[in-house]
C-alpha cells in the first residue's frame, strides 16, 4: 500500500503541512464563486471571469518569480508564499465585516494568491525531489493526491453547512489560517538544504525567465504531456463556475448540496491515487498515460444532462467520480515523469512554467464558457466544453514519441508490449 511505505521524519513534516492547507482549501472550495454569487449577486460572465480573470493575472506575475524560486533555498521560499497567501485570505473577512467587499478586490486577491500557489508548487516540487529517493517520487506523490482528494471529500460539505450557518466568508477563515498552520510545519523540517547554484544567468534574462517552457517544449514526451494537461484542465475548470450558476441559482440547490455533489465523488481519489504505484508496476507508466489519460476526458459530456432534484445529484456525482479516479490515478504519474525527465538546475522554473501555462489555458478558457453561458445559457456551455475535451486524447504522448529511457514494467514481454502499446 502506498500509505505504509516509510519516507522519512522530514518528508512527514511536509506531508503534514500539505494536509493542513489542502483541508483548508477543501474547506474553502468554490468560495469565491459563492460569494460572488450568494453576497455580490453576480452573474454568469462575472463568475466565470472571477475563475478566470485572477488565476490569469497570477500567471503573469509569477514569469518573473521562477527564476527567483530557482536559485533559492525551497523551504524559506515555501514559508513565505504559505505566510502571503495567509495575509491575503484574510483581507476578504475582514472587508466583508465592514461592508467593503467588491467584486474587484476578489480579483485581486485571486490573482496574487494564484501567484503565490504557483510559486510554492513549485518550490515543493524542487524540494521534494531533493528531499526523497529517486525511486520513492511516485510514492510521495501519490501521497500528496491522495491528501488532496480526501480533503474535497471532507471539506465541501462541511464548508458548504458553514456557509448556510455563519455566512458566505466562514470558510476563506479556515482556509486562510490553513496557510498559516502550512508554514508553521514548514518550518519545522530540520533538514539541511543546499543552496542552489547560481549559473551566472540574470534571473531577468528572457533566456532565464522562460527556461521551463523550452525544456518542456524541447522534450517530446513532456512537451505532449503538458498540450494535453493544459486543455483537460481548462475544459474541467471552466465548468466550475457554470455548474455555480446551473445548480444554485437556475436548479435551486442550497449550497450545502452544492458542496456535496463535489466532495462525495472525490472519495475516488482515494481509489486512484493508491492504486497508481501497482498499476504502474503491472502495466508500465505508457499504458496509464494513454488509457487512464483517455479515459479522464470521457466524462465530462454527463454534466449537460443534470436536473433539478435527486437526479441531477446523482448525475454530477456520477460524472465527477468517473473523472476523478482517473485524474487521481494519472497525476501522481505524471507528476514523477515530469520531475525524473526534468534537471535539478530547472525544476522549479519547469514545473512554474506547467502551472503558469495551466493557469492561462483555465483563465481563457473560462472566460470563453462564461461568455458563451452569458449569450446562450450554462447548459449550452457545459456542452460545448464536454464536446471539446472528447479530441484531447489525440494530444497523449504515443510509445515512439517518449524518450528511450521510458521505464517498462517489470515483468513485460513482447506479447503484452504489443497488446498494451
Amino acid at each position: 500500500m502506498v500509505g505504509r511505505r516509510p519516507l522519512g521524519r522530514q518528508f512527514g513534516w511536509l506531508w503534514a503541512a500539505y494536509a493542513v492547507s489542502a483541508y483548508g482549501s477543501g474547506l474553502g472550495f468554490g468560495a469565491f464563486p459563492l460569494i460572488a454569487v450568494l453576497a455580490l449577486h453576480a452573474g454568469p460572465a462575472e463568475v466565470s471571469a472571477l475563475s478566470a480573470v485572477g488565476p490569469a493575472v497570477g500567471a503573469l506575475v509569477a514569469v518573473p518569480l521562477a527564476p527567483w524560486v530557482e536559485f533559492r533555498r525551497k523551504r524559506p521560499v515555501m514559508i513565505a508564499m504559505d505566510l502571503a497567501r495567509f495575509a491575503l485570505m484574510a483581507t476578504i473577512p475582514v472587508a466583508y465585516a465592514f461592508g467593503w467587499l467588491s467584486f474587484v478586490h476578489l480579483l485581486v486577491v485571486s490573482a496574487l494568491v494564484a501567484a503565490a500557489k504557483i510559486a510554492f508548487n513549485a518550490a515543493v516540487g524542487a524540494y521534494l525531489k531533493a528531499l526523497v529517493r529517486p525511486d520513492d517520487l511516485l510514492v510521495a506523490n501519490a501521497r500528496f493526491e491522495s491528501t488532496n482528494w480526501s480533503s474535497l471529500a471532507v471539506g465541501p460539505p462541511l464548508g458548504g453547512a458553514a456557509i448556510s450557518l455563519f455566512g458566505p466568508v466562514t470558510t476563506v477563515v479556515a482556509d486562510a489560517l490553513s496557510y498559516l498552520f502550512s508554514a508553521l510545519g514548514i518550518a519545522a523540517i530540520r533538514s539541511r538544504e543546499e543552496a542552489p547554484r547560481r549559473t551566472g544567468e540574470p534571473p531577468a534574462r528572457v533566456g532565464t525567465l522562460l527556461g521551463g517552457w523550452r525544456h518542456i517544449m524541447g522534450h517530446p514526451g513532456l512537451r505532449a504531456l503538458y498540450l494535453n494537461q493544459i486543455l483537460v484542465a481548462g475544459l474541467i475548470m471552466a465548468t466550475e463556475p457554470l455548474l455555480a450558476v446551473l445548480l444554485l441559482r437556475q436548479l435551486g440547490f442550497p449550497p450545502w448540496q452544492y458542496g456535496l455533489v463535489f466532495a462525495a465523488p472525490c472519495a475516488g481519489g482515494l481509489i486512484g491515487s493508491r492504486l497508481a504505484r501497482r498499476v504502474v508496476a503491472r502495466y508500465g507508466r505508457q499504458a496509464v498515460f494513454r488509457t487512464v489519460g483517455t479515459l479522464r476526458a470521457v466524462w465530462l459530456i454527463g454534466l449537460a444532462f443534470v436536473r433539478p432534484g435527486i437526479v441531477g445529484l446523482v448525475t454530477v456525482m456520477a460524472v465527477e467520480l468517473a473523472i476523478i479516479i482517473n485524474m487521481s490515478l494519472y497525476t501522481p504519474v505524471l507528476a514523477t515523469y515530469r520531475l525524473e525527465h526534468t534537471p535539478k538546475h530547472l525544476v522549479a522554473r519547469t514545473l512554474s512554467a506547467w502551472s503558469i501555462g495551466q493557469q492561462a489555458s483555465i483563465a481563457l478558457l473560462t472566460t470563453l464558457a462564461g461568455l458563451l453561458a452569458d449569450l446562450t445559457s450554462p447548459r449550452t456551455a457545459l456542452t460545448v466544453a464536454g464536446l471539446l475535451i472528447l479530441t484531447t486524447p489525440l494530444l497523449l504522448p504515443r510509445r515512439n514519441h517518449m524518450p528511450q529511457h521510458e521505464p517498462e514494467p517489470a515483468h513485460s514481454d513482447s506479447r503484452h508490449t504489443t497488446t498494451r502499446h
